[in-house]
């Protein structure tokens, strides 16, 4: 009998370890779930569903756009008027947003302001913004809901 030696499949290594990560989770203070863990890899190897929006290869019905951000209607609204400000800049979320990124995220909450008037709802409207899985937050692209059309009521959520 002939034992047949086989050569195992080579994968590439990635360019870190699991364990140099983690220990750098470690010492930033994170408290990271495996679930963000998860989305974070898959955010990195394919564009988010709003990059897709802003390239177009997935439908949205766009109520503004321009160099820096899109405005689009929620798939799942929340009230009448549920809008979707977003960077065109992927920004994770709010709490991965530098120093660098102040302009843009002011320019957000004005091109909010603008949509309102245009909508004729500037006289009620709530924004949101979702940091991490545990405030909700389903696509790692940090964005802004604008929500109008209803009496909003507090403490939300």
């Amino acid at each position: 009998m002939q034992i047949k030696v086989v050569s195992p499949k080579i994968y590439p290594a990635p360019p870190f370890s699991l364990k140099s990560l983690f220990s750098l989770l470690d010492f930033l203070g994170k408290k990271w779930r495996i679930v963000e863990l998860h989305r974070y890899f898959n955010f990195m190897r394919e564009k988010t569903l709003f990059e897709k929006i802003i390239d177009r290869t997935i439908p949205a019905q766009v109520e503004f756009e321009d160099e820096l951000c899109i405005v689009v209607r929620d798939i799942r609204p929340q009230a009448p008027i549920h809008l979707l400000i977003i960077p065109k800049k992927v920004i994770a979320r709010v709490g991965m947003a530098e120093d660098a990124d102040q302009a843009l995220l002011g320019h957000l909450l004005l091109v909010a302001k603008k949509v309102a008037q245009k909508l004729k709802i500037e006289d009620g409207f709530r924004l949101v913004i979702n940091n991490g899985a545990i405030a909700g937050e389903t696509v790692p692209h940090m964005h802004v809901h604008l929500l109008a059309g209803r009496p909003l009521s507090w403490p939300p959520g």
